[in-house]
């Protein structure tokens, strides 16, 4: 299987990175901060402005290495590729099902599924971990509000009206999210979702989590011969891979939100990790970002038993192993997709 370790994550905003005898170089102006053998690298993540050398993004083509460029706020911006080496009736296959509302429907809706059962089970772990410092009657409530939607989203054929059961679920799971943030309650509140742009540090933490996500879970379809830009739940739209949010929604909650929600609650993210622009939007900072980095890294190394293939895997591997599921049953070498479920 991929390694999904070795990542090199750039987070300078003024470093230009560039190829030398195959190790990628990173210079801010005249000075050498570091260099890394592309040999040992699966991926390059840049959150600087000055970008890549041509020859660079060539030899990641080359090598197989995904090469991804973010602002150093975190939005994404491009990734670097090579020539397509995707299964084409794999692709053709992908393509008729996006085109059929109804059998779109039938995929996007396990994803939705997957999405409401993780939201639930985040609610149930909290009050598991930390019922006597929670309102327990009100997660609960949630719990079951989100739980009572299940059997409905399994049967759903009509996409609109699952993405109405969604934001139900949506809704219900986040109105309870503050009530997870156990420290730094005076500085870490959650009111509502706020994306362009987050208006508050656990809205830019989140917002930060799901860029991350996004780009791992396009990463990993095509790496199976799928288009991450062609999705089923959300519909086309030019430069969004919306093949990657139709499958990040059942990780969102376990992979995002959860490390977010460690961070503040260990302190290992603290209110000085921020910056508050123009427009009073919310950013993390260059040391916010190091240290949510490094967390996002050290939680993909951890390893668990996957629900559905019960193998031990690295949380890393996770959106790897669902896209081959998903390509396995594009196929039609599966009855059905299994997401992810988390318990």
């Amino acid at each position: 299987m991929r390694k999904l370790l070795n990542t090199l994550f750039v987070t300078s905003e003024d470093s230009f990175l560039a190829l030398e005898n195959e190790n990628v170089v990173a210079w801010c102006g005249d000075e050498r901060r570091g260099q890394f053998p592309l040999n040992i690298l699966e991926g390059i993540v840049s959150f600087s402005y000055k970008g890549a050398s041509p020859a660079l993004m060539g030899a990641c083509a080359r090598n197989g290495i995904g090469l991804s460029f973010l602002t150093p706020g975190g939005k994404f911006l491009a990734r670097a590729c090579g020539t397509d080496r995707g299964n084409v009736l794999l692709r053709k296959k992908q393509y008729r099902i996006s085109d059929d509302a109804k059998t779109s429907c039938i995929i996007g809706r396990m994803f939705i599924f997957g999405k409401g059962y993780n939201s639930r089970w985040i609610l149930e772990r909290a009050l598991r971990d930390h019922g006597m410092r929670l309102e327990s009657d009100s997660l609960k409530q949630a719990s079951r509000q989100i739980a009572d939607q299940l059997p409905a989203i399994a049967r759903e054929e009509n996409l609109d009206t699952l993405r109405g059961l969604e934001g139900k679920i949506s809704a219900c799971y986040f109105s309870r999210f503050d009530q997870l943030i156990l420290n730094q309650k005076e500085d870490f509140r959650f009111e509502e979702r706020s994306r362009r742009p987050p208006m508050d540090p656990v809205n830019a933490m989140l917002s930060f989590a799901y860029t991350l996500l996004a780009s791992d879970c396009a990463s990993a379809l095509e790496s199976v011969g799928l288009d991450s830009y062609v999705g089923f739940l959300h519909r086309d739209r030019p430069g969004r891979t919306s093949l990657a949010l139709d499958l990040m929604e059942e990780l969102r909650g376990i992979m995002a939100d959860r490390l977010v929600l460690t961070l503040i609650n260990t302190k290992a993210i603290q209110p000085k990790h921020f910056t508050r622009q123009a427009g009073s939007a919310v950013l993390l900072n260059a040391d916010g970002r190091k240290i949510f980095l490094s967390a996002w890294q050290e939680r993909k190394r951890e390893v668990i038993t996957h629900p559905y293939l019960k193998e031990k895997i690295y949380w890393g591997l996770v959106p790897y192993v669902q896209s081959l599921l998903l390509a396995r049953y594009l196929r039609e070498d599966m009855d059905g997709y299994p997401p992810f479920l988390w318990k």
